[in-house]
């Protein structure tokens, strides 16, 4: 279980990469002056390729997770039973990151069909959700706080 364990957190640490470094690129999307088409264009590119590479990180980070949590007696610590409230927390957490994973997606579609509605200001800001959520998730893993 321990290697399961590592590869999940190598794939988590990778996946959030790419969660950190794509609202980035819709900064620099939303700061691209109308004519410059050539830029705009270019991190399109980047942000297809690193949305498609940041999808395929998350599928074994989430597969190892669930391949680890489901067959959990309660009694590990980590299943359904009581003292385990901090598994529902984090497990309400991953929703909330594959709902990020998603929006950011639209978000790619939206740039894509000259769409976008935000500033770069709003983009900054919404980079910070992952960074965030990351902390969460770690402080309930290792300290289960409840």
């Amino acid at each position: 279980m321990l290697w399961v364990k590592s590869f999940h957190i190598v794939f988590i640490a990778s996946w959030f990469a790419g969660l950190f470094y794509l609202p980035r690129i819709f900064v620099n999307l939303a700061m691209v002056p109308p004519e410059s088409v050539a830029e705009r264009q270019r991190l399109l590119l980047m942000a297809r390729k690193l949305m498609r590479f940041t999808t395929l990180l998350a599928v074994p980070a989430l597969a190892l997770g669930l391949w680890m949590w489901l067959p959990a007696p309660v009694g590990w610590g980590f299943g359904w039973g009581s003292g385990n409230g901090w598994m529902h927390a984090k497990l309400a957490v991953v929703a909330l990151i594959l709902g990020y994973h998603h929006a950011c997606g639209v978000m790619l579609r939206k740039f894509e069909h000259g769409n976008n509605r935000h500033n770069h200001v709003w983009y900054r800001w919404f980079n910070e959700a992952p960074v965030i959520m990351l902390v969460v998730v770690v402080v309930l893993v290792v300290v289960k706080p409840f």
